[in-house]
Formats: structure tokens, sequence, C-alpha cells
């Protein structure tokens, strides 16, 4: 029992990294209408940004908020001066565009910090708990807490608040929205750096579980695209709800399926995909859209 509650636990809380990157993926689409593949290196500069301000002496929570501020500046900019030229043309070509600025990001955070592997600090206490039978890292249930606080945060703004409406809007459509008065340039500016300011979150909390380098969060990118097809690009909720479930059923898979094991643990969300991309292509929680001709 021990195991598997353990198990279940480190899965939720690999999950939950996978569903703030997703999050902020899912964030510049409600934003955009585009999906931004360069959110995984975005956030790994973000994390580093946070690292060059421990450097300069500030406390771990005031050089993470130091991040978010600036990531959220950074993620203004980049739509304003490089996003905007490509928005209402070609779909495809804005996702090369977003290719092309992950493997940038990724370089000029390699250029600027090196390769090595850096050591970043916790926001929660290296320590753990009994857990019905299991040892249970502090880290892990803080992550899973920082996640359900940020979804609740984010269904909120795009359900409850003038801002998260208008954003629905100029995705929905921005020419519409133009017309009504929203001020779309500013709206898909303030997108853009909401999204750069949750990746920065979400580098925080994956940088300290493995180390500070500019691949680290590839994999993460990988399967935050998973949990995206999986939940329905369409609801925050369905997202972190497929990012967890993607993490419980790899980890319960290595150790009680013989013939996945760690091996092959990795094939687990891709099998997910194919069945529901069959079953329900707009994902467990998302919204079929309708076109009318």
């Amino acid at each position: 029992m021990g195991t598997f509650v353990q198990l279940v636990i480190d899965g939720l809380s690999a999950g939950s990294i996978y569903a703030a990157l997703a999050l902020a993926i899912v964030l510049v689409n409600q934003a955009t209408g585009l999906i931004n593949f360069a959110q995984g290196g975005m956030a790994v500069l973000s994390a580093y940004i946070a690292y060059a301000f421990l450097g300069w002496g500030l406390p771990l929570i005031l050089a993470i908020v130091a991040a978010v501020v600036v990531s959220f500046a950074m993620g203004a900019v980049i739509e304003r001066f490089l996003i905007r030229r490509f928005e209402g043309g070609d779909p495809d070509t804005a996702i090369v565009v977003t290719v092309g600025l992950l493997t940038l990001i990724t370089g000029i955070a390699g250029w600027i910090w090196t390769y090595n592997n850096l050591q970043f600090p916790s926001l929660f206490p290296v320590a753990s708990i009994d857990v019905l039978g299991a040892v249970v890292s502090v880290r892990s249930l803080g992550t899973i807490v920082v996640i359900i606080a940020i979804m609740v945060l984010l269904q909120l703004v795009f359900l409850r608040t003038k801002l998260g409406l208008a954003l629905r809007a100029v995705a929905d459509n921005p020419q519409s929205a133009s017309f009504s008065g929203l001020p779309v340039g500013w709206l898909l500016m303030v997108g853009w750096g909401l999204a750069a300011a949750l990746g920065a979150i979400a580098g925080a909390l994956v940088a300290p579980q493995l180390t500070l380098t500019p691949g680290m969060m590839d994999t993460a990118l990988v399967y935050a695209l998973a949990a995206i097809i999986l939940g329905g690009m369409s609801s925050p909720l369905g997202v972190v709800i497929a990012a967890w479930l993607i993490g419980v059923l790899e980890n319960l898979a290595a150790v009680y399926v013989p013939a996945i094991g760690h091996d092959l643990k990795i094939a687990v969300p891709f099998i997910l995909i194919f069945v529901v991309l069959i079953v329900r292509p707009q994902g467990l929680f998302g919204r079929k859209v309708v076109v009318r001709v």
C-alpha cells in the first residue's frame, strides 16, 4: 500500500510540472490562438534569470518574484516585436517561428550560463512526511498545491473576469474584438506576458528537482503537449487532470506492468493520446469546434 501511495503522489508531483508548462501553452492559445512551442525555452530562461537574481543576493522567493516580473515583460516584448508579425497569417508559419524561438532561447541560455549543471534551491524544505505508510517529500506536495492554486486562478480569470473574457474574444475572432472596441494589441501582449510569467513558475518548480541546464524542460515540454491533447486545449482544468493522469499512470505502469517497466514507461502517454484521438479528438474535457460554411 505504501509503495502505491508513494507512486501516486510522485506521479502527481511530476504531472504538476507538466501541467504548469501546459497551462502556459493553453494561456497563449486562449489569448492568441497560437501554440507556443517556445514555452519550454522561455521557462528555462526564466529559471536562469531567477538564478542570476539569487547570485546578486536576493532571497529565493524574491528572486522568483523578480523573475516572474521580468518574464512577463519578456513575453510581452516577444509578442509585440516578433510574433505579431506572423499572427493572422499561416498558422504553420507561426508554429515554425516558435520552434525557432525555442532553439534561439536555448542557445542564448547556454551561451550566457554555459551548459553545465547548476544547482537551484527549492521553494520547499528538503523533508519528508509519512502518508499511509509512504515516505513523501514536502517538495512533491508543495508542487501539487501550487499547481492547484494556479489552475483555480486561471479558471477564475478566464470565466469570471473581464480580462479573461476579452482574451478569449481576441483569440476567437480578433477582427470582431477590435470592432467591439477591445484593445487587441494590448491584450495579445498581456496574454503572452502572463504565459511567460507562468512559465517562470514552472521553471522554478522543475529546476530544483533536476538541475538547471538549457535543455531541462525538453522532456517536460513533450509531456505538456501530451497533456494538452488529452485534456483539450480549451480546458485548463482538463489539461491539469490529464497531466496528473499521465504522471500517475506512467509511474504505476513502470512498477506494476513488467512488460513496460522503467525503460518503456514513456510510451504510456502516447498510447493514451492514440486512444483519445480516436475516441474523442477534442480531448477528454475539450469543446468540439463547429465551423459554419
